[in-house]
C-alpha cells in the first residue's frame, strides 16, 4: 500500500528518530496529531524508547523531517517544539458513523502523503486497536473525500458510505461464517413478522358494516263489520291451576298404635292482612298505664290441673 510518499500511520510508529549531523537518537515515534479540519498531519510525538509511557512526549513537526525510511532523519536536535495539543487530534480509535447514525466501526489506521501531510483515506475495523494484528479482524478503506463533518472522537460521512467501503483483510471471525461487519449485523438483528397464509390471518378487528335492511311498510287491514268476529284476537291461554295430591288409603304410613293418619292436602287461603298496631291493641288493653285514678281489671289466674293423689291399698297378708 506504500505508493511513492503515500504512507501508513502504522509505518512510523516505534520508529528511531536520528539526527543526521551527529546521528544522535533522539527518540521514536508513539503518535501522530492531525488536523481534522484541514485533514492534513501536523507533527509526531517521540519518547525516549518503545517502553517509555509516563511524561508528556516530545513533538516535532512533519516539515522537519529529511528523510524517512526504516528510520527518520531531521537535521539537528533543534527540531522540538511546542504544540497546541487542543487543536489536533491523533484520529486513531475514533468512531465513524453515517448521517442517518448508522455505526461502521472505528478508526484504525490512515493514509497520509509524507510531502504535504495531507491524509488520502482512512482504515476502519470493528475495533480501534491498531496493536491487534490484521489477519484477526477485517479491515476496511475509506476515501477521506466521505468524510464531511467530525466531532470529538467521531467522523461523519454520507449516507451509503458502507457500499463504498473497499476490504482489505479477512478476520477470523467472517472466515468462519461467524462474524460480520456491524452494518450488516443490524439488518439481520431486525425482526420481521411471519407472514401466515391469508385463510389463517385474524381480522382487523374493525366491524363489518352490513347493508341496512328496508323495512317494507305494514299495510293495515280497515276493520269489517262482516267478519269482526273472526278477527278477533284468541284469548290468552288459562293458567293450569295446582291440582292437589291425593294420597290412598294404603299408602298412608301407621303409626305405631295402628291408626293411619291422613293427611290432608293444605289448601291455598287468601292471607288476611296484618292488623295495625293500634288495633291490635286498642281491644286487649284500653287503660292508661300511666293513670291512678282507672281502676284496673280483675285478674283471673289460669286454672292448674293438680292431680290428686290415689290412696294406696295396703294388702295385709296372714299365716295360715
Amino acid at each position: 500500500m506504500t505508493i511513492d510518499n503515500i504512507r501508513l500511520r502504522n509505518e512510523f510508529i516505534n520508529t528511531q528518530v536520528i539526527t543526521r549531523n551527529t546521528g544522535k537518537k533522539l527518540g521514536v515515534v508513539k503518535e501522530v496529531l492531525v488536523d481534522i479540519d484541514q485533514r492534513e498531519i501536523v507533527a509526531f510525538g517521540l519518547r525516549d524508547n518503545m517502553l517509555s509511557l509516563s511524561g508528556m512526549p516530545d513533538y516535532m513537526y512533519l516539515n522537519s523531517i529529511s528523510q524517512a525510511g526504516d528510520v527518520v532523519l531531521v537535521e539537528d536536535e533543534n527540531v522540538f517544539e511546542t504544540v497546541d495539543l487542543d487543536a489536533y487530534t491523533p484520529l486513531v480509535n475514533s468512531e465513524v458513523i453515517t448521517e442517518t447514525g448508522e455505526p461502521l466501526g472505528r478508526v484504525r489506521d490512515f493514509q497520509f502523503n509524507l510531502d504535504d501531510g495531507k491524509v488520502s483515506s482512512i482504515i476502519i475495523a470493528s475495533l480501534g486497536y491498531p496493536q491487534i494484528p490484521d489477519q484477526l479482524i477485517s479491515t476496511y478503506e475509506l476515501s477521506m473525500e466521505e468524510v464531511i463533518s467530525s466531532g470529538p472522537n467521531r467522523l461523519i460521512v454520507f449516507e451509503g458510505a458502507e457500499e463504498r467501503l473497499t476490504q482489505l483483510t479477512v478476520g477470523v471471525l467472517e472466515r468462519l461464517g461467524i462474524g460480520r461487519p456491524a452494518w450488516e449485523k443490524e439488518e439481520e438483528e431486525m425482526y420481521y413478522p411471519p407472514t401466515t397464509r391469508p385463510e389463517n390471518q385474524l381480522g382487523t378487528g374493525i366491524p363489518i358494516r352490513t347493508p341496512l335492511q328496508v323495512r317494507q311498510p305494514v299495510m293495515e287491514e280497515r276493520w269489517n263489520e262482516d267478519d269482526w268476529e273472526e278477527s278477533r284476537p284468541a284469548p290468552p291461554p288459562l293458567r293450569r291451576q295446582a291440582e292437589t295430591i291425593r294420597y290412598e288409603e294404603d299408602d298412608l304410613e301407621e303409626d305405631n298404635w295402628g291408626e293411619s293418619k291422613r293427611e290432608v292436602a293444605p289448601r291455598y287461603e287468601a292471607r288476611r292482612p296484618e292488623p295495625s298496631y293500634e288495633e291490635a291493641y286498642s281491644d286487649s288493653y284500653q287503660a292508661d298505664v300511666w293513670d291512678d285514678d282507672a281502676e284496673p281489671e280483675p285478674y283471673n289466674p289460669p286454672r292448674i290441673n293438680i292431680p290428686e293423689k290415689k290412696k294406696e291399698r295396703i294388702t295385709e297378708y296372714y299365716e295360715e
